[in-house]
C-alpha cells in the first residue's frame, strides 16, 4: 500500500470521516489530520463561530486555503470538512497529491449521525430542517464527491469494519500508471 500520498477522506458531515480517519491512520502508521480542526486553528475560533463571525463565503475561502496547505503537506490521513471537496482547486490538488476516498452514506445514516449535534455549523434547526438540509447537500455535493478515486459505502456497522473495507479498497485501487506498476514489480524482484 502506498504511504507516499495523502489519503483524503471526503463526504458529507456524518459520513464517518473523523472516526474512520483516526483508526485508518493508526492502522497505516500515518498521522491523522482533521481538516475542521485545522480551520479552527487557522481562525483561532470554533467552526460555528467562524461561520457566524465571517459568513459562509469567507468560511469557505478559509477552508479552501487550509485544504491547499494540507494537500501539499506530508503523507497523512486527512479528514476533510463536509464541503471542502467542492472547489475545483481542491479537487485538482487532491488528484495530484492524494488518494481520495468518498465515504458515501445515505440520508438515514447521515441524519442519525448528525441529529442533536450542536457543534456542526451548517445544520442548526429542528429535525425536518436537518433532513431538508442533508437532502440539499446530497443533491449539490454528491456529484463532486463522485470524482473521488474510491467510493466506500458507510453503513451501520462497527467503525473498524468500515476501516477494513477502506483499506481493502485502497489496496485494490488501480489509479497508478503502468510505469509505477512496473517499478513496483521490479522492486519486488
Amino acid at each position: 500500500m502506498q504511504n507516499d500520498k495523502i489519503i483524503l477522506l471526503v463526504g458529507l458531515m456524518g459520513s464517518g470521516k473523523t472516526s474512520v480517519g483516526k483508526r485508518l491512520a493508526k492502522k497505516l502508521g500515518l498521522p491523522f489530520v482533521d481538516g475542521d480542526q485545522e480551520i479552527e486553528k487557522a481562525a483561532g475560533l470554533p467552526l460555528v463561530d467562524v461561520l457566524k463571525c465571517f459568513g459562509e463565503e469567507e468560511y469557505r475561502a478559509g477552508e479552501e486555503r487550509v485544504m491547499k496547505r494540507l494537500l501539499q503537506g506530508e503523507p497523512c490521513v486527512l479528514a476533510s470538512g463536509g464541503g471542502s471537496f467542492v472547489p475545483q482547486q481542491t479537487r485538482e490538488l487532491a488528484r495530484r497529491y492524494a488518494i481520495t476516498v468518498w465515504l458515501k452514506a445515505d440520508l438515514d445514516i447521515l441524519y442519525h449521525r448528525t441529529s442533536g449535534r450542536k457543534h456542526r455549523p451548517f445544520i442548526e434547526g429542528n429535525d425536518q430542517h436537518l433532513k431538508n438540509k442533508l437532502e440539499k447537500y446530497i443533491r449539490e455535493e454528491y456529484p463532486y464527491y463522485s470524482e473521488a478515486d474510491i467510493v466506500v459505502e458507510t453503513r451501520e456497522e462497527m467503525v473498524d469494519r468500515t476501516v477494513e473495507r477502506v483499506i481493502e479498497a485502497i489496496r485494490n485501487f488501480d489509479g497508478r500508471n503502468e510505469d509505477e506498476n512496473a517499478a513496483d514489480i521490479a522492486h519486488a524482484l
